[in-house]
């Protein structure tokens, strides 16, 4: 027998007082009253619990506007994106005026069963994480591997900006090569600016430390005076960033179907680089897209004088479709002009200084010339 039921029957069968029963059982006149009035009017059913849960709500969406939410989290869900409450409060920002808040969003998912209450974690506020101050203060890189549809293993080369989080270049490679690395990142730092650092693993693309020597990519920092980092052994949380964003591009493919060829996975990487660039909110900064964070704050520039790394060296590139070759100098880049008839061949650009020397592949005399670090183009005699 529940309270309600037993103040009843002893006011009505004892003849106990409202005010007396009140005040032995701590609760409020009215609610005796209240029930008294129940039990004339409707019986035993009357002393039956109620539903606390109010008539009106004057704060809860439409139905239509819950469907919304559902239909928008499917869809990110069957191309491969994040679908959480943030990133869909993004995407219904742009269809609505009045666009319900993060936690609506979320109370809406966990109702439709699409999402399961975590136990309480520690706290983000407890962890001690670094992030670069400025936009290109530091970039992060990384291969990650991945694999086509005839079970072939390709390779992705990815760079990442420490503060915002743009990827600023995600490129595949049947096998990165250090060459591979020096001319994705000369690529983005035309787009991007040149970073103040750069942060990778022990890899032998990146560095030849382990091995007494000095990789491409290390003599290429040498000479911008861009500072050169690396990760301690076995330790991947410092090159943390990065190692998130594959998991993210991981998530994406999978949805996307196994490519047959590195062309149409690049094509994927291309859509997935535009979508996580411009449009998806990160959390780790403040719901706010890595273009949105990239281009809010003055950006960092390489801080150290470069050094003179132009002596005796040998170059081995691949003309482009215009005839032309790249070769840096004092960390500018100058373009020399072959000839058309070359495009696409593999050449060897012997370096003494200002003094150059080109072969094809079949070690003929193409070309030479002085180098005019003056000139970005350095046209054909």
């Amino acid at each position: 027998m529940d309270m309600g039921r037993y103040l009843v029957e002893a006011h009505l069968h004892e003849g106990r007082s409202v005010a007396e029963l009140a005040a032995e059982h701590g609760v409020h006149r009215s609610w005796i009253y209240k029930l008294l009035a129940r039990y004339r009017e409707e019986g035993e059913v009357g002393l039956v619990p109620r539903s606390k849960r109010p008539h009106r709500s004057p704060t809860q969406i439409s139905d239509l506007f819950e469907d919304d939410i559902i239909r928008v989290r499917k869809e990110l869900l069957d191309r491969g994106f994040d679908a959480g409450a943030i990133t869909i409060h993004s995407h219904l920002a742009r269809q609505w005026i009045n666009t319900p808040s993060v936690a609506t969003i979320w109370r809406v998912l966990k109702a439709r069963g699409f999402v399961t209450p975590e136990p309480h974690k520690r706290p983000r506020s407890s962890y001690v994480r670094f992030v670069a101050e400025l936009p290109n203060e530091l970039w992060q890189t990384d291969v990650t591997h991945v694999y086509l549809a005839d079970g072939r293993q390709v390779e992705i080369l990815n760079f990442i900006d420490d503060h915002s989080r743009v990827c600023v270049a995600s490129k595949v490679f049947m096998i990165t090569t250090s060459r591979d690395v020096v001319r994705t990142f000369t690529k983005a730092a035309g787009s991007w600016g040149f970073p103040a650092s750069v942060l990778s693993d022990n890899g032998a693309i990146f560095t030849a430390s382990y091995r007494n020597g000095v990789a491409a990519m290390e003599t290429e920092l040498l000479s911008l005076g861009i500072e050169f980092k690396h990760s301690r052994p076995y330790h991947p949380q410092t090159c943390g960033k990065v190692e998130r964003f594959h998991q993210t591009m991981k998530k994406f493919l999978d949805k996307q179907g196994p490519p047959t060829s590195t062309r149409q996975l690049q094509r994927q990487l291309d859509r997935f680089v535009q979508y996580y660039n411009e449009v998806r909110p990160h959390r780790g900064i403040n719901r706010r897209t890595p273009m949105e964070a990239f281009d809010a704050r003055t950006k960092a520039r390489p801080r150290r004088p470069g050094i003179d790394v132009d002596g005796y060296r040998v170059r081995h590139d691949k003309v482009d479709d215009a005839g032309s070759v790249t070769l840096r100098y004092q960390s500018r880049l100058h373009h020399i002009g072959v000839g058309r008839r070359f495009a696409r061949q593999r050449v060897t650009l012997l370096v003494a200084g200002r003094d150059i020397r080109i072969l094809d592949e079949t070690n003929q005399f193409i070309r030479r010339l002085k180098l005019d670090p003056n000139r970005d183009y350095q046209r054909q005699a």
